[in-house]
C-alpha cells in the first residue's frame, strides 16, 4: 500500500498504514512485522522503520546502505515562525514516509545544478540520515553542514554513499535557514528574544545536533561520538559552534574545510539588516516585524539581492566572535581537522569577472588590491606586479591565494595551541573541477581555458562524496586519492586521529614545524603496469608555495 501524504503538523506528515490483510499478503503476522521494525538503541536498524522521539519514519534501502530522508527536526519556520529560534516539531502518529528529500530552504537561484530557479519554501528544517549495511553498534557519526555563503545550498547536495560504505560511519546532512531568513539582526528581534538575532540558521544547526543526540542511537549511531564537519560557510558554522556555549557537549570532533572563524559584530549585522529593511519597503511600517513577516518570501529574496545580510554575533548562543574565542582558548575544545584547497581564490576570480564576460582589467586589479589591503596595497602591488602574470585576474588570484593561506596558517597555529590539530592542503591541481564549473566548462571554451591556478574552492568535496548529484571523471590515481581521503576523514570521525595502517603518517600540526598533509594523486602511466596510487605526503612547503613570509611581514 503506497504512503498517504497529508500536511505536516500543520506541515507535511506522510503516514503509511498497513492493514492486517496487507501484512498477511507479505507473509508476516502483525507481531512479526513489529518485531522486525523495532530498533535497539545503539544497534543498526533491522528494518526501514525507525521510532524517533517524534514518531516513526520509514526509510529506503540502497546499494550498501539505508537512507532516511526529509526527517523534520524543527517546526515550519514560515509566517509567525520567521526570525524565531527553531521550535519543536509536532509529533505524528503512524509511520512517516522518509524516502524523499524535504524542500530546500528559501534562496535565490544560482549556477549549481538544482538551483536554476528561485526557491521560496520556508517549511524546510529537515535532515537526512545515512546508515551503511556494515555499520556496527554505536557507529561514529558525522554531521555535515553544507556551504553556500550562508545564502544557498541544502543537505541533499551531499550524497555520502561512498563515505558511509567505506568507513562504516553514520552520516547526517542538514537543511538550515539561509540568506536574510537565517541572518537578520534587528533591535526589534533582540527585544523579542535573547536566543540570538543574526544567526537563526546557526540555531537551526544546533537544533539538528540536539536531534542527533536524542535520536541517532536508534539508527545505530553513537551520540557520544559525533563529528561536525563543513565546507566554506559550513566550515565557518563549525567554528561558530566551537565558540558557542549552547553547543557544548553536542559533538566530540570538528572538521573545518576551506573556512574561517569569524562572525561580524552585531552592529555591522544590524547595519546590513537596516539596509535590507529599506529595500523591502517595511522601514516606515508601524510594526516592522509584522510587515516583514507578512511579505512573500520572493519579495524578501528580491530585496536580498540588493542588500544582503551575513551572520553576526549576538544572543546567548553566539556571544563572542569565534576568532576571539579560539585565540583565548575559550571554546569547546575537541580535536580539529583544518585545511583548504591550493587555489582557494581562483573560483571567486572566475565567478566575479570572467564568468560574467568581463575579465578583470589592470585598473580593476589595482582598485581591488587597494580595497582589500588598504595601507599595505603598495607593497602588495610591488610583490604581485602585473608584469609577472598573463592577465590581471591571474595576479589577483595569486595575491588572494597568498593572503587567504596566511590567514588559514595562523588559524592552524592557533588551534594547535589548545587541541590536537590535523592540517591539510588539497593539492591535486589536475583535478576535474567541482560539478558546477565542470558543467560550465562543457559549454564554454573560455571556462575551459580559464587559469584557475590549481584545485579551487569546493574541488575537494567530490573526493569525499558525490556532490550536487554529479560523479566526476576522475582518473584511477584520483580515485585512489578519494579512497585515501575517505579513509583519513573516516578515522578522524571515529577517533579524532586520521592515522592508521596503509596511509602516510599525518603529524599533528604545530607552529614550530608547520607540517601539514599535502593531498594529491600520483601520475601513474597506464603503460607502466604500476597500480594507481595517491601521492599524499606530510609537507613543509605550504609557506613557500603561498609566499607566507611576505604576508607575515605585513602584519609584523
Amino acid at each position: 500500500m503506497r504512503p498517504v501524504t497529508i500536511p505536516r503538523g500543520k506541515g507535511r506528515t506522510a503516514l503509511t498504514a498497513l492493514s492486517l490483510l496487507a501484512l498477511g499478503a507479505l507473509g508476516l503476522s502483525p507481531v512479526v512485522a513489529q518485531a522486525r521494525s523495532s530498533t535497539g538503541e545503539g544497534a543498526r536498524p533491522v528494518s526501514s522503520v525507525v521510532q524517533t522521539a517524534d514518531g516513526k519514519v520509514r526509510g529506503t534501502h540502497r546499494t550498501g546502505y539505508d537512507a532516511w530522508l526529509g526527517i523534520p527536526y524543527a517546526a515550519d519556520a514560515s509566517g509567525a515562525g520567521r526570525w524565531k529560534a527553531p521550535r519543536p516539531v509536532a509529533k505524528w502518529s503512524g509511520v512517516r514516509d522518509a524516502t524523499s528529500f524535504g524542500d530546500r530552504c528559501a534562496q535565490n537561484s544560482g549556477w549549481d545544478p538544482g538551483y536554476e530557479r528561485t526557491i521560496t519554501t520556508e517549511d524546510c528544517l529537515d535532515l537526512n540520515v545515512y546508515v551503511p549495511d556494515t555499520a556496527r553498534a554505536k557507529a561514529p557519526v558525522l554531521v555535515w553542514i553544507h556551504g553556500g555563503g550562508f545564502t544557498g545550498g541544502a543537505g541533499q547536495d551531499t550524497n555520502p554513499r561512498q563515505f558511509v560504505t567505506q568507513t562504516g560511519s553514520v552520516v547526517v546532512t542538514v537543511n538550515y535557514r539561509v540568506g536574510v531568513l537565517g541572518t537578520l539582526n534587528l533591535p526589534q528581534l533582540q527585544a523579542e528574544s535573547k536566543d540570538g538575532p543574526g544567526n537563526y540558521g546557526l540555531l537551526d544547526q544546533q537544533a539538528a545536533l540536539r536531534w542527533v543526540q536524542a535520536n541517532i542511537s536508534r539508527f545505530g549511531g553513537d551520540p557520544k561520538s559525533v563529528t561536525i564537519a563543513g565546507q566554506s560557510a559550513g566550515a565557518g558554522s563549525v567554528c561558530d559552534h566551537l565558540a558557542s556555549p549552547t553547543a557544548k557537549g553536542l559533538f566530540a570532533r570538528a572538521v573545518i574545510m576551506s573556512g574561517g572563524c569569524n562572525l561580524q559584530s552585531a552592529a555591522s549585522g544590524q547595519a546590513q539588516s537596516t539596509a535590507f529593511v529599506e529595500e523591502t519597503g517595511c522601514a516606515t511600517a508601524a510594526d516592522v516585524l509584522v510587515c516583514l513577516r507578512t511579505k512573500p518570501a520572493a519579495d524578501l529574496l528580491a530585496a536580498q539581492k540588493k542588500a544582503g545580510v551575513s551572520p553576526s554575533v549576538g544572543g546567548r548562543a553566539f556571544p563572542v566572535n569565534p576568532g576571539t574565542a579560539v585565540q583565548t582558548g575559550a571554546f569547546n575544545r575537541v580535536p580539529v581537522m583544518l585545511g583548504q584547497t591550493d587555489s582557494e581564490r581562483g573560483l571567486s576570480t572566475f565567478q566575479n569577472y570572467d564568468y560574467l564576460g568581463k575579465p578583470m582589467t589592470a585598473a580593476q586589479y589595482e582598485a581591488a588590491v587597494r580595497s582589500a589591503y588598504g595601507a599595505n596595497a603598495e607593497k602588495v602591488l610591488a610583490e604581485y606586479p602585473l608584469s609577472n602574470y598573463g592577465t590581471p585576474g591571474e595576479a589577483w588570484t595569486d595575491a588572494q591565494n597568498g593572503s587567504t593561506s596566511h590567514t588559514r596558517r595562523q588559524l592552524m597555529g592557533t588551534f594547535s595551541k589548545w587541541v590536537p590539530t590535523y592540517a591539510y592542503e588539497f593539492a591535486e591541481s589536475d583535478t576535474p573541477h567541482f560539478a558546477s564549473i565542470h558543467l560550465i566548462q562543457q559549454q564554454s571554451a573560455a571556462a575551459r581555458d580559464f587559469p584557475f591556478g590549481g584545485a579551487i574552492h569546493v574541488d575537494d568535496l567530490g573526493y569525499l562524496w558525490d556532490y550536487l548529484g554529479q560523479t566526476l571523471p576522475y582518473d584511477d590515481d584520483q580515485l585512489e586519492l578519494s579512497r585515501q581521503m575517505i579513509t583519513y576523514w573516516g578515522r578522524f570521525t571515529a577517533s579524532g586521529d586520521p592515522n592508521g595502517s596503509g596511509t602516510p603518517s599525518w603529524p599533528t600540526f604545530s607552529d614550530r614545524g608547520g607540517v601539514l598533509m599535502s593531498l594529491s594523486a600520483c601520475d601513474t602511466s597506464p603503460a607502466s603496469g604500476d597500480a594507481p596510487a595517491a601521492c599524499s605526503k606530510a609537507s613543509q612547503d605550504f609557506a613557500e608555495n603561498h609566499n607566507l613570509a611576505f604576508w607575515q611581514s605585513l602584519s609584523s
